[in-house]
């Protein structure tokens, strides 16, 4: 298996609540997130979300599909979201954002390893290509926020 410990920041004009009511909104996440193909309920979990599983189905850029159900596990509203992945790669994505005069900083640190054999086998030979994938999916994702953000109307 093949181990990533990814961390991602994003600068977004957009108060910290609109921000972390459409993290949460993770359905609606193909909408605006070039690469996620579909995003499925599987249970619903508690008020604030603790317990409620997804699946997601991600077409990277180097063209292969990647499966995985996601657990919340934290929310702290309207600074937290955590949650356990499991399926072609398994371990924790953890979302932090943090309010700003000028919008919000958005951490997102994604400590996962690959669980498929031939997802490990290319993870390991062609790693840069594994990396360059992720940060152009987190650049696509943090344009397509942010231009989402920019359509729904403020509070």
């Amino acid at each position: 298996m093949a181990s990533f410990d990814f961390d991602t920041t994003w600068h977004l004009d957009a108060p910290v609540q609109a921000v972390f009511d459409t993290l949460t909104d993770s359905l609606h996440w193909p909408d605006w997130w070039p690469g996620l193909v579909d995003v499925r309920l599987l249970e619903s979990g508690d008020d604030h979300g603790i317990g409620r599983i997804q699946r997601f189905i991600w077409k990277s850029r180097l063209g292969y599909y990647l499966r995985f159900d996601i657990r919340i596990t934290r929310v702290c509203e309207p600074s937290l979201i955590e949650g356990v992945a499991s399926g072609d790669v398994a371990g924790v994505g953890r979302w932090q954002l943090h309010g700003e005069t000028s919008g919000t900083r958005v951490r997102y640190i994604w400590q996962v390893r690959t669980v498929r054999p031939w997802l490990s086998l290319l993870s390991r030979m062609a790693r840069p290509l594994v990396l360059w994938n992720h940060r152009a999916m987190m650049r696509a994702g943090a344009m397509g926020l942010a231009n989402h953000l920019r359509r729904v109307p403020a509070s």
